[in-house]
């Protein structure tokens, strides 16, 4: 028997592929099949049976770049607000935000933030995290509230030399030590290596991030052009762009995810794609940090592997999706331009491949038991052709009924049933607290 069988309204297998009146068994943490609801009903008995006959039943989200942390830093007040994405980061956010960051604010701000996630529909998710002086175990703390909340997750430490290189040489080890330990235990939660960027990483350090990346068969994150300043950095230092400068000692290649992609040219993009680089696109804050806007239509016209991120800036996946399907076609003045079925292919498939999770992000036989149900009660004709439009500009994580991650429920009857909403909250506020005495 069977352990759940979830009966549908509409069934989404892909951004391309979608079905009326079915639904999905679900076995341990695998799709078993997916059909009709008649002929589900018929071959596979299950243990317990969820009608969601007045729903959509969707891959979940991947939110393939985030800073738990950055909860922390919302609504923060600025005694002059920085100008310039250099200043932004040495006047604002090292020094107030990321340099403070212990144990007991990094665990705080992964349950709400894990939290926020689980109610908009996330199921998976990348996290950088951003705390030099915190950097022993500070991983195995974020795992473990990542695994009471049920969510599937590749987790890193970013690694730099804005402190020292002794600093930047123990994040790194930091990640390989927790890349290891979550292998060995084979869980949903995984480890990452990560660097920072050109500006404050010397090319020794990111070879050997690399060395390490490859001999233990990980992936490789790092941030890349969010803004002007690192571009006119590399062609001052080194007398070419970010994308050269790293090409020039061979470190592209499949096992890199890069974010951010905004200051890039048409010569960066084929280089990237020509050595199968994964990229992560952050719509929103890309905005609220004044560097720009990616060209992501011309990214994905190359070929690139890109899914969506919130940053650690609004954590509702529906606002980030909007935030993509809108600013692009704002920006090159083209109603055609990241099409709903673009978009949310990047949420979801796209992103889990980015994320580094290929068995999720498809509602198909195989596939990781990674659902959620959203309401179809909208006040217009919900069919085939528009429900991508109708989901992606129209709904909230308030029509998230339903939201599965390998197989176990996270979110059930709209509430979040593996944390708890006041307790989180709570503790947030308090770390928050905490941070911004710190400040003072």
């Amino acid at each position: 028997m069977n352990d759940i069988l979830v009966l549908g309204g509409f069934l989404i297998v892909d951004s391309r592929t979608i079905h009326k009146n079915w639904g999905a068994v679900i076995n341990g943490n695998t799709i078993q099949a997916v059909d009709s609801n008649q002929a589900l009903k018929e071959k596979y008995p299950a243990k317990k049976i969820i009608d969601a006959t007045d729903k959509i039943l969707s891959p979940g989200f991947v939110n393939g770049h985030n800073h738990a942390y950055g909860i922390l830093s919302h609504g923060i007040s600025i005694d002059q607000i920085p100008v310039g994405f250099k200043a932004f980061l040495e006047d604002f956010w090292w020094p107030r935000v990321e340099n403070q960051l212990d144990h007991e604010m990094i665990e705080a701000a992964a349950a709400r933030a894990c939290w926020e996630m689980i109610d908009s529909g996330v199921t998976s998710f990348c996290d950088i995290l951003e705390a030099p002086n915190a950097a022993h175990g500070a991983l195995q703390a974020e795992a473990d509230i990542v695994r009471k909340s049920g969510l599937r997750a590749a987790l890193c430490i970013e690694a730099s030399e804005r402190i020292s290189t002794e600093n930047g040489l123990k994040c790194l080890q930091e990640n390989a030590d927790f890349i290891e330990s979550s292998n060995a235990q084979n869980e949903i939660i995984k480890g990452m290596m990560c660097t920072h960027t050109s500006f404050t990483c010397s090319e020794k350090l990111i070879r050997r991030a690399l060395d390490m990346s490859r001999s233990l068969n990980a992936s490789l994150h790092l941030h890349l052009s969010e803004s002007p300043y690192e571009p006119q950095f590399c062609l001052k230092k080194y007398g070419m762009r970010p994308v050269n400068w790293y090409q020039s000692f061979n470190f592209w290649g499949e096992n890199i995810l890069a974010s951010q992609l905004v200051d890039i040219e048409q010569r960066e993009i084929d280089i990237l794609c020509k050595n199968n680089v994964r990229g992560v696109h952050m719509p929103l804050s890309n905005c609220e940090v004044g560097g720009g806007i990616s060209p992501v239509p011309q990214i994905l016209a190359n070929g690139m592997t890109m899914g969506l991120g919130s940053d650690g800036y609004i954590n509702n996946f529906f606002e980030v999706m909007r935030g993509a399907f809108l600013i692009h076609k704002a920006n090159n003045r083209d109603t055609n331009a990241m099409p709903a079925e673009t978009v949310f292919e990047m949420a979801t498939e796209a992103g889990a491949k980015a994320a580094g999770f290929p068995k999720s992000g498809r509602l198909e036989a195989g596939f990781t038991a990674d659902l959620i149900a959203v309401e179809s009660d909208f006040p217009t004709p919900l069919t085939e052709k528009n429900i991508l439009d109708q989901i992606i500009l129209y709904r909230n994580p308030v029509d998230v009924s339903l939201v599965i991650t390998a197989g176990k429920i996270l979110k059930e009857n709209s509430e979040v049933i593996t944390l708890d909403k006041e307790q989180t909250r709570k503790k947030s506020l308090e770390a928050a607290k905490k941070l911004w005495r710190q400040n003072q």
